[in-house]
């Protein structure tokens, strides 16, 4: 277990249909983002019954050169929330493996409510990858630490180029 100091770092529980994901949110090394998302977490908006995983990105259906696998939700409207700064994988340490909660986005420093889980290592997602044209990655968060079964029964649901056939609800708490 990773601990910030001699605390131990927060925890979520997203719950879903196909079972329950426990994350441990990283503090301690990407202040802002962890701190925008439990801010979220602790006012509800992901509670609302508006909160979906919508996407799913496997290598069977994108036709992007570089390949990454991760299911994508949040509130699908990034204009309700306040967009946050960047917080590049070369700053925070925190790299996209397995189980990674990163903050999906346009442009560096657009990212406000809708993150993402890996599946696998995605060294591409990076600060540096190659996925974005900009170079700068995505901005790293979190690990799952309990749940990974469910993000895997997801990420394999009926899509429709990447966007769920039948996206699937979530409730996050501490």
């Amino acid at each position: 277990m990773i601990s910030c100091g001699n605390k131990q770092l927060p925890k979520v529980t997203i719950k879903t249909q196909f079972g329950v994901i426990t994350a441990e949110i990283y503090t301690d090394k990407a202040p802002v983002t962890a701190g925008n998302f439990l801010k979220l977490v602790n006012e509800g908006a992901y509670n609302t019954g508006d909160a979906k995983f919508y996407r799913t990105v496997r290598p069977d259906n994108q036709s992007n050169t570089v390949k990454i696998e991760v299911i994508q939700g949040g509130l699908n409207d990034r204009d309700v929330f306040p967009a946050i700064i960047h917080e590049t994988t070369r700053l925070t340490g925190i790299k996209h493996l397995d189980g990674t909660l990163s903050m999906a986005r346009s442009e560096p420093g657009t990212a406000s409510s809708e993150f993402f889980i890996c599946i696998g290592e995605q060294p591409e997602l990076d600060f540096d990858g190659n996925r974005n044209p900009d170079k700068q990655g995505f901005a790293a968060f979190g690990r799952v630490i309990d749940g990974m079964d469910a993000v895997r029964m997801i990420q394999q649901q009926q899509d429709t180029t990447q966007y769920l056939v039948n996206p699937v609800p979530f409730t996050i708490s501490r």
